[in-house]
């Protein structure tokens, strides 16, 4: 014989104290355990774009490679500080890959210019200098007249610099800059969003370097210059750099003008500026609500390409094919990326169906 036992009703002290617990707000400080090491990459990263900053206005572009890759390393350790072992693992097998990444871009970019070289022979394979046809799918779009010389003929002013002279030398020069932040930003707060990125920048890369290799191409400076024996347009004043000399930035202009020296000019087809100009904004833009922000975003890629054409640095053709290397390298990843989903999906979909009974 089993004997209930009835509980006694809760006291007013005992409902008091649950009335209050449950009023009490809810922390995110409670859930997760706060990282101690927070304020240690707070502090060092902000540190590291102070003195950054300054360094580009007063020392100018960091271009060797010994130095990027000690500003790279400099500002992971400040980024990854306190992060687990494991995070630091997989860092130092993305920090390969991406030198990797690099390493192949300048030795592949060069050899637009040399050739590629012939296996156990001293020939190189070379394609040949193209000079007209650049020219003449400009002159087909624009109705028979040269961009090029249209804008420095009406709004190129050698005695004054222009408002629109700093903005399109600005303009230019994110190119250096903009890239290389965006995927440090990336690499410290989301590998996931790392991996996204970085696939799809490699994949731009890669295209572009084919096509710098099989179709070097001489850009509207080149053509025009009377140090080169083409001739094939009037004289094009090569003005990138005064724009951003007039904001003060001198030594970044003459770290470029100095790194000019080492850069392969004909590899011009298609224009990295204007690729890289839009990969940036179109990678972030679904993480952009308003549509009018959307709209201003993607401005800036033609703000480029606009600047390019001016300063002679580019044919429009050149920056039409960067933004269609961009589109091609986005629509393969994402239909990738969803392939992928769709697959996991229907995995677990499998995985959780009821199973039949056996008998």
């Amino acid at each position: 014989m089993s004997v209930e036992v009835e509980a006694p009703p809760p006291s007013e002290a005992d409902a008091d104290v649950g009335l209050a617990a449950s009023a009490r707000p809810w922390s995110l400080d409670a859930a997760v355990p706060r990282d101690p090491f927070f304020w240690v990459r707070a502090t060092t990263l902000t540190a590291y774009g102070v003195v950054y900053l300054w360094w580009l206005r007063n020392e100018g572009l960091i271009i060797d490679r010994v130095s990027v890759a000690l500003s790279v390393a400099i500002f992971l350790l400040c980024a990854f500080a306190g992060k687990p072992w494991r995070r630091w693992g997989l860092l130092l097998v993305d920090a390969v890959l991406y030198a990797l990444m690099w390493f192949a871009y300048e030795m592949t970019r060069g050899t637009a210019d040399k050739g590629i070289p012939i296996p156990f022979t001293e020939s190189r394979l070379k394609f040949p200098l193209q000079i007209h046809y650049a020219r003449n799918i400009d002159r087909a779009m624009f109705f028979g007249s040269d961009p090029n010389i249209w804008m420095q003929d009406n709004i190129y002013d050698a005695s004054d610099i222009k408002w629109y002279d700093n903005v399109a030398s600005a303009t230019y020069y994110t190119h250096f800059v903009f890239p290389v932040v965006a995927i440090a930003v990336l690499w410290a707060a989301s590998r996931v969003e790392w991996v996204r990125f970085m696939k799809r920048f490699a994949t731009l890369l890669g295209v572009s370097c084919a096509m710098f290799v099989m179709l070097p191409t001489a850009p509207p400076w080149m053509v025009s210059s009377p140090k080169y024996p083409y001739h094939l347009i009037e004289p094009l004043a090569r003005h990138t750099g005064r724009g951003f000399n007039d904001l003060g930035f001198e030594g970044y202009v003459k770290k470029w003008q100095q790194a000019l020296d080492w850069s392969n000019a004909v590899a011009a087809m298609p224009s990295l500026h204007s690729a890289f100009a839009l990969f940036v904004p179109a990678f972030f833009l679904p993480w952009i609500r308003p549509r009018w922000l959307k709209a201003l975003v993607l401005v800036f890629p033609v703000v480029m390409l606009t600047s390019l054409v001016y300063f002679g640095e580019h044919w429009v053709i050149d920056g039409i094919a960067g933004f269609a290397v961009v589109g091609v390298s986005f629509l393969f990843w994402n239909r990738a990326e969803r392939r992928q989903r769709r697959t996991r999906a229907a995995r677990a979909r499998s995985a959780m169906a009821p199973r039949p009974a056996t008998s």
